[in-house]
């Protein structure tokens, strides 16, 4: 995907400017910005620079922002735990090397928050619009 930090920069600087492709907002590119903005600002700044930039993202690109589309809580703060814990371990790595490791981690696949929550429970109005906790009883620890 992108394999140099020039590359993650110009990614970034599309996505903030509204500017990216939608066929290029895929899970990777949500990772992307995961790992970008937890590098450079403490985890609650990030989140809330992520739910902000999300949002206008999505309208700015004809996607709506609703119950049934568009922003969602629940995935956004539970797969930016698991960047955060990632970037823990991997802190002596470079940015393109912590993205290449990060998207061939089990956080790359799309499916991983299923470890965590029912089908029912995570694609849910409630947890598009707030944060739910965890629903599958083993994986109660943070991500």
């Amino acid at each position: 995907m992108l394999s140099t930090t020039q590359e993650i920069e110009a990614f970034i600087r599309e996505f903030e400017a509204c500017t990216l492709t939608k066929t290029r907002w895929t899970h990777h590119a949500h990772l992307v910005v995961a790992l970008w903005y937890l590098t450079h600002h403490p985890h609650d700044a990030a989140l809330e620079i992520v739910r902000q930039r999300i949002r206008a993202y999505n309208e700015a690109t004809g996607t709506p922002n609703t119950d049934s589309k568009g922003y969602h809580e629940t995935l956004t703060r539970l797969f930016l735990d698991g960047v955060s814990a990632h970037i823990a371990e991997h802190q002596t790595d470079s940015l393109a090397i912590s993205l290449a490791s990060l998207l061939q981690s089990p956080l790359g696949n799309k499916e991983w928050p299923l470890r965590f929550y029912s089908r029912e429970r995570l694609f849910s109005v409630a947890a598009r619009r707030r944060w739910l906790e965890p629903d599958h009883a083993l994986t109660k620890a943070k991500p």
